[in-house]
Order: structure tokens, then sequence, then C-alpha cells
């Protein structure tokens, strides 16, 4: 894992790190939206920050293997914040779980000499932490739309 310096700006989009994803990776504080921990976990991405990544996947979900390739030379070069679908469906169907948000990012990156984008619709869920029982966003899964 590498070590963001606090005052430069957030690998997700973000002012500053220590302003921005910098409190949740380091578990002083819990991402308040799915598109918090969205964001964060981008930037654990961009860290190599295997044990946040962990923490912040759902356990019915959570890959057995490691989620990091130490050894893959990649290099994140920016994320767009699609939508937060929540929001879109609040106007059209009163009866939306507020314990469940889809956001749609577009992450990129280069590996190899060649950029690429990774497109996703990535669910969460918000429930009790095993370990604090406190209320938390947990990423569960995600599809990558068809492209036109």
């Amino acid at each position: 894992m590498s070590i963001r310096p606090t005052s430069s700006p957030c690998p997700c989009g973000g002012s500053s790190f220590d302003n921005c994803c910098g409190p949740y990776i380091s578990g002083t504080a819990i991402p308040p939206t799915a598109e918090a921990l969205m964001r964060s976990r981008y930037t654990a991405f961009t860290l190599k920050d295997e044990p946040y990544l962990r923490a912040t996947w759902h356990p019915s979900t959570r890959p057995s293997e490691p989620i990091i390739d130490e050894k893959e030379p990649i290099r994140w070069l920016g994320l767009d914040i699609k939508s937060d679908l929540r929001l879109r469906k609040r106007k059209v169907d009163l009866s939306h779980t507020p314990e469940c948000d889809t956001v749609e990012f577009v992450a990129r990156f280069k590996t190899g000499g060649r950029a690429h984008r990774l497109h996703e619709l990535s669910r969460f869920v918000r429930e009790p932490d095993s370990d604090s029982g406190a209320l938390r966003w947990f990423y569960l899964d995600g599809s990558f739309p068809e492209k036109k």
C-alpha cells in the first residue's frame, strides 16, 4: 500500500485527500453515502489498499483471492461519477429502499502502455457492521453496461 500526502488532491477528484477520502480509508469516519464509499474505494485502488477494499466489500460477495495484484503495473487516471441512481428513482418511485443504492461510474486507467475505461453500475447495501454494529455502506457487486 502506498501512502498519499494528505495535502495532495484526492485521487477520486475531491479537494484534498485529508478532506475527502482520507478519513474513510484511515477509519476515522464512515462514508455517509454509497457514492462516498464508491469514491473512497476508487482511491483505495489507486493506493493499493487491500485491507480497506476488503473491509468495504460485503461479506456475501467478497472474493477469497487477492483483490490487488501487486505485480500489475496499473496507473489510475481519473474517476467520473455518472449518476447516483437512487436520487433519480426517487422522482419516479416513492417506495425506494434507503438501504440499497446504485452508482454508475467510469474509471480510467493505464496498464501495459494502453489506456482503458472501466464503466460499471455498482450496487451497494447499507447494514450494520459486524464489528461495531454501526450502519455503513458496503459494495455488493457491479455490472458493466453494454457499449453503444
